[in-house]
């Protein structure tokens, strides 16, 4: 199957105007939509739309309705003209962990029915409750890795500017994954660097026990660690930017 889990590490570095770093271990689940319901009858600790060890929710994505997440991804590409003909979506995000998820990046890998790459959907969440896609066309682009950019227009750190560009670079999931997003102000130049590496893992019951074991409570930790980091910049003088 398509699905996996990726198990790595997230890292963030901001340059300016303050420096400050963050790694934390990380893993992320890698989702075909049209696998969800084979996956919750082949593995007993996952469940698609309801609550067990690890779950996906299609209302945690796009505009939160409970239809299936496939047909708002399918309207977000047309309404940038972009039709991809009930080719595979994969979602790279964390699951539910014992009913409670919070995503800051899921991304969307949008496929033709031949298997290339057609766009990605960047969907971003903040602390505020709030929630942003950014579609891209893939275009014309050869190699494994995908580069693509874009303006920001959501807020998320209350310590950043709204005036940024974010560029993105990304593997093709395989044995290993790789995202990479960097924030860049109107000059050009680069604030911030986050990057998640991960490698591949079964998407069954004994690969979620093991992240289990060695993830405990990771969707609770991220929440916090946003909290705990944002005191730390705090405390190196960082201050609210106006859109906050």
């Amino acid at each position: 199957m398509n699905s996996a889990l990726y198990a790595g590490w997230v890292t963030h570095h901001r340059l300016a105007p303050t420096p400050h770093r963050l790694r934390y271990a990380m893993f992320q689940m890698l989702l075909d939509l049209d696998e969800g319901h084979e996956l919750a009858r082949r593995v007993r600790l996952f469940s698609m739309n309801r609550f067990n060890v690890f779950s996906h929710v299609d209302a945690d994505h796009g505009e939160g309705r409970p239809a299936a997440l496939r047909g708002w991804v399918e309207e977000t590409l047309g309404e940038e003209g972009v039709a991809i003909h009930g080719g595979k979506i994969l979602l790279l995000a964390m699951p539910r962990l014992f009913g409670h998820v919070f995503n800051p990046l899921s991304i969307y890998y949008c496929h033709l029915p031949d298997g290339a790459l057609a766009a990605t959907i960047y969907e971003v969440n903040n602390t505020f409750g709030e929630r942003h896609a950014y579609v891209i066309p893939v275009g014309d682009q050869s190699g494994d890795v995908i580069r693509q950019s874009c303006a920001k227009t959501f807020r998320v750190s209350p310590f950043m500017d709204m005036a940024m560009t974010y560029d993105f670079e990304l593997s093709a999931p395989g044995e290993t994954v790789r995202t990479s997003v960097n924030a860049r102000d109107t000059k050009g130049e680069l604030i911030l660097s986050a990057i998640f590496t991960g490698a591949r893992r079964e998407l069954a019951d004994a690969g979620v026990l093991t992240i289990l074991v060695g993830f405990p409570l990771m969707t609770l930790k991220v929440v916090a660690a946003i909290r705990l980091e944002a005191l730390k910049m705090w405390l190196k003088g960082l201050r609210l930017k106006p859109q906050f």
